[in-house]
């Protein structure tokens, strides 16, 4: 596991692998706006105390006039848009309900992308979650049953999506690119998630919120379109690569030992210590992450009274730092093994531990600090997500 690969090395940033990083990166942005766009929407979506009232004509002339009568449109598209009485605990289930989807698809869409291809496993993901975001404000008003069902089978969507990425990148990234490919890709989440927490409540403040649904959920469409059109399942079948890029890749691949496939050993898997070890750090991971994205707009509207539009640019503040710290920490990661400076094993629990344990205790600071003030969520945003998205790039076999 810790054998170091030779450093000879390909084209960099203006070749095909890297356009990859770029397009999964936009793939892992669009999925995560989707998903996090009803912990945004919901504020209004439960609450009918936050429209405001029609503006009044204007004297000062046609244009004003045409100015004033726009807006008035607006803002009364915005007020027509349905309010719904769940409860905190219908809301819990709601929200919780994708994560149910994306357990269920893990582990067998995993195995399917070995044997299908991950090109077709993650597009169809990409698009089925798409699609069904654009249903969901139709779906809230045919009730919550059905939005609990769309929410189940989109979160299905999205594991095959995310489990499809690392069968990419075991074909296509070269040993010590991983870590800044996968980063780079990766950062999506993070940079998803302030964008779509930053701008959710101004588009549900301008527009109405099911326009969260509908813009996000078109931009997931668009991205299938690329998806489908430019990736290919490894390097050695795109019609576009150049013969170096290949040879790189290829050669480089080769160079690492490999084992014939065989069947998953489920006791040897149940008996090993550092295999739990990794699930229970990947868990609490995935556990802190969950909350903060999922539950933070409420906070921060319900407990500490602050609209909409204020409520989701503070929610986005750890994520701008996460998008940036992800790119840095995959560089810097790549950076210590070709460099020799430490060992692939000592990378790895270096990070871990770091994401880990800053963001752990820089949570607990959130919760002891916020009710006092809202201006101090923000202030830790840096170091809550120092270590995002390294650990599991890091711990997946990479």
């Amino acid at each position: 596991m810790d054998e170091k690969p030779t450093t000879r090395k390909g084209p960099d940033f203006c070749s095909l692998r890297y356009g990859l990083a770029l397009i999964m990166h936009f793939s892992n942005f669009t999925m995560i706006t989707q998903r996090v766009s009803l912990s945004i929407a919901i504020i209004a979506m439960v609450n009918g105390t936050q429209q405001h009232g029609l503006s009044n004509a204007s004297t000062e002339g046609p244009l004003a006039d045409t100015l004033n009568n726009l807006s008035r449109s607006i803002k009364e598209f915005n007020t027509r848009a349905s309010v719904y009485q769940w409860s905190p605990e219908i809301q819990g289930i709601i929200f919780s309900s994708i994560n149910y989807g994306i357990i269920l698809t893990l582990i067998p869409s995993g195995y399917l992308a070995g044997i299908f291809g991950a090109k077709h496993m993650l597009g169809a993901g990409l698009l089925i979650s798409s699609l069904l975001t654009l249903f969901t404000p139709l779906a809230a008003d045919f009730g919550v049953i059905l939005v609990i069902v769309i929410r189940t089978i989109q979160g299905m969507a999205q594991g095959m999506a995310w489990t499809g990425q690392f069968t990419i990148w075991a074909k296509w990234a070269p040993p010590l690119e991983r870590s800044k490919l996968t980063t780079i890709a990766g950062s999506g989440v993070a940079f998803g998630s302030f964008i779509i927490l930053c701008v959710g409540g101004l588009i549900s403040q301008a527009l109405g919120w099911p326009f969260i649904f509908y813009i996000f959920g078109s931009t997931g469409c668009v991205c299938c379109l690329l998806w489908f059109t430019v990736i290919y399942d490894d390097p050695t079948h795109h019609p576009c690569i150049s013969v170096r890029e290949k040879e790189h890749i290829v050669s480089s691949l080769a160079q690492q030992s490999s084992s014939p496939r065989r069947s998953v050993p489920i006791k040897a898997m149940v008996r090993c210590l550092p295999l739990w070890a990794i699930f229970t750090g990947f868990f609490s991971h995935f556990w802190l992450c969950t909350i903060i994205i999922t539950y933070l707009p409420t906070y921060i509207s319900t407990v500490l009274h602050v609209n909409i539009r204020d409520s989701g640019v503070l929610s986005s503040m750890p994520f701008i730092a996460a998008s940036s710290c992800t790119i840095l920490g995959g560089q810097l990661a790549d950076f210590l093994l070709s460099r020799n400076l430490l060992r692939l094993i000592t990378v790895r629990k270096l990070f871990s531990s770091l994401d880990m344990q800053v963001s752990s205790w820089e949570f607990q600071g959130d919760l002891d600090f916020s009710q006092e003030s809202s201006l101090l969520l923000p202030l830790d945003s840096l170091s809550v997500r120092l270590g995002q998205f390294i650990e599991h790039l890091q711990v997946a076999g990479f």
